[in-house]
């Protein structure tokens, strides 16, 4: 079921790097390492473990820049695959603390992420991408339970030990002695998604399709993707691939991992699924009501849940409208993310109790569409939400899916200013 892949070919050029770039690249390490080490960042890391535990002193804001990367990075100096490689995630963790400053904290290490690979239950997908690689186009691998159930295979997980001890042998060589490289599971970001699997498989209308005239059948897809999930879960656990993320580590959906709550009871020293954050969502189920949610997607949602020790749900979809039926059920629940789809005034009241962190996405119209910052509508936009933080609400902003800055880099930094001064006053 599963397998393990290794390479077998010698270093080739692409895992060369010229001296001239091997010395650039340790100058932006010492200058990441400079910035990691600033009185500021221990103190915002003091700051996420208090807000991830319920007992923050103010909102955090966060502002997720991977959508408009090209337009704050430096022009790449190194031409050798493997330095560029090296090189974008140095300049791409400098150049966002320099260009807006916000409360992420500047990691003092240089990351290495575990080659791993799925192959979801044997069916090759077919996606294109748009022209400008933010939307795609699924081929569905079948378009009807009846043809596809047949098709479906145990999944095969792998991973590439030996891609995955090259890159961090090159990274220790180059920069080891500046800054430590730590291995890191990216898994739990985004790859535990049901209804994100599905529509991967038979495509978006086909699953509602499915939903209303084949319920059962329906059910039995939903069991087979949420058991597949589970083994690739416990593959990785039994193997010693999952990796603790309760600190300077990145949740899917734009958060922060800082707790002092795990590792779980009973931890030692190999990490379990309740060990770690998860992140759950189900954005392709917009379409659908509450009472379909909570029979289709919910149980199977909360299985998965279970596992963790604590949760991350949502991203754009409108949580409000399936909070009541279910959703405030969810185990280990401790973070939700009101999108700008979302009825704040609702979620604010559901809340207030602070028991659950009110994560919010605001609207990205104010500085993703036009080249001008609008600051007195931004500005008015922000303290709506501030004025809803009532009672013991916790709340984050978290500012995502900015695909243009037309130009304008310095309304980044405006943004996260204001949003900070607003919610410094909010608690």
């Amino acid at each position: 079921m599963a397998s393990v892949q290794t390479l077998s070919k010698p270093v080739d050029n692409d895992m060369i790097i010229p001296v001239s770039e091997r010395e650039y690249l340790r100058t932006l390490a010492k200058k990441q390492q400079e910035y990691a080490h600033l009185p500021v960042m221990a103190e915002r890391e003091h700051l996420w473990v208090l807000h991830n535990g319920l007992r923050g002193k103010r909102p955090m804001v966060v502002m997720e820049e991977d959508t408009f990367l090209n337009e704050i990075l430096p022009l790449s100096r190194c031409e050798s695959p493997l330095g560029k490689k090296i090189e974008q995630t140095l300049c791409h963790i400098i150049a966002s603390y320099e260009t807006f400053d916000d409360d992420k904290v500047v990691p003092g290490c240089f990351p290495v992420y575990l080659d791993i690979g799925v192959n979801f239950l044997g069916l090759t997908i077919q996606k294109t991408l748009a022209a400008e690689g933010v939307g795609f186009h699924i081929e569905p691998a079948f378009k009807t339970l009846e043809e596809g159930l047949p098709l479906l295979r145990h999944s095969e997980f792998m991973y590439d030990k030996a891609a995955t001890e090259l890159m961090e042998k090159a990274a220790c060589d180059i920069l080891g002695d500046i800054l430590p490289v730590v291995r890191k599971n990216s898994f739990h970001w985004w790859d535990t998604m049901h209804t994100w699997q599905v529509v991967h498989l038979m495509g978006m209308e086909n699953m509602y399709i499915a939903m209303a005239l084949q319920p059962d059948n329906f059910h039995r897809l939903m069991r087979i993707v949420t058991d597949e999930l589970m083994l690739c879960l416990h593959w990785q656990e039994e193997n010693g691939l999952l990796l603790l993320n309760n600190g300077n580590d990145y949740l899917g959906a734009g958060s922060f991992c800082f707790t002092d709550e795990l590792p779980g009871t009973g931890f030692n020293g190999q990490v379990r699924v309740r060990d770690t954050w998860g992140h759950l969502n189900s954005q392709e189920s917009v379409g659908i009501s509450p009472e379909m949610f909570a029979e289709f997607i919910y149980p199977y949602c909360a299985e998965i849940a279970a596992e963790y020790g604590l949760v991350y749900y949502g991203c754009c979809e409108p949580v409000h409208k399936t909070w009541d039926i279910c959703l405030s059920k969810l185990p280990n629940l401790r973070k939700v993310s009101i999108s700008a789809w979302c009825d704040e005034e609702i979620m604010s009241e559901r809340l207030q109790d602070g028991k659950i962190i009110y994560s919010r996405k605001p609207s990205p119209q104010f500085i993703g569409v036009k080249a001008a910052f609008d600051e007195e509508a931004f500005t008015a936009y922000i303290k709506k939400t501030a004025s809803l933080l009532r009672g013991g609400c916790k709340a984050e902003f978290i500012f995502r899916d900015i695909y243009k800055l037309n130009g304008n880099v310095e309304k980044l930094r405006r943004a996260v200013d204001i949003t900070r001064r607003i919610a410094e006053d909010v608690y």
